[in-house]
């Protein structure tokens, strides 16, 4: 599958939604199957933002800017080469996804969505991430979910299986990009 439009640019796709979701996994499989790259968002996160996330506080607007930016720059670094992308980013707040919109053309949302419970256990059960479950409650509150009008993303309901999630998604991107 190519992810190009017809303008015969490269495409850019985000994978957004709260911590726990299922981002990384989601976007490293579609990455893979569409033969992008692959940029998770959490390694451009400045160390104040780390730091600040595995004290168990939630991050600001103004921690969040410098960090959006730069993965508009990674992006744009990549389909400036000709590349296709896959990232991660939590893209929560409506203003986060139009820094998206601003700065990186030829753009898709894949918002995963599910409900507090799934992702909570979800949280719970996994090793090793800064973000702990605790802070599950603040990205719940933060979340503003995509609406009608912001027609370049794609929902998709998490409490599948992860194959049949990446193959929902896949079998989607397409009817964005005709």
């Amino acid at each position: 599958m190519t992810l190009s439009n017809q303008s015969g640019l490269n495409r850019c796709i985000v994978v957004m939604g709260v911590s726990g979701s299922g981002k990384s996994s989601v976007a490293e499989q579609l990455a893979e199957r569409c033969n992008a790259v692959f940029i998770d968002g959490d390694d451009l996160h400045p160390a104040h933002n780390i730091e600040k996330m595995a004290k168990g506080e939630p991050l600001t607007d103004e921690d969040r800017a410098p960090w959006l930016h730069e993965i508009c720059a990674q992006s744009n670094k990549y389909l400036a080469s000709g590349e296709n992308v896959v990232v991660v980013c939590s893209a929560l707040k409506y203003s986060y996804r139009h820094v998206f919109r601003q700065h990186i053309a030829n753009l898709t949302f894949v918002f995963l969505q599910g409900d507090y419970t799934l992702i909570e256990k979800r949280m719970t059960a996994r090793q090793g991430h800064f973000m702990k479950a605790g802070m599950l409650k603040s990205q719940f509150e933060t979340l503003e979910p995509p609406g009608e009008m912001e027609n370049d993303v794609i929902s998709i309901d998490i409490s599948a299986p992860l194959h049949e999630v990446v193959q929902q998604a896949y079998q989607l991107l397409p009817l964005i990009s005709e």
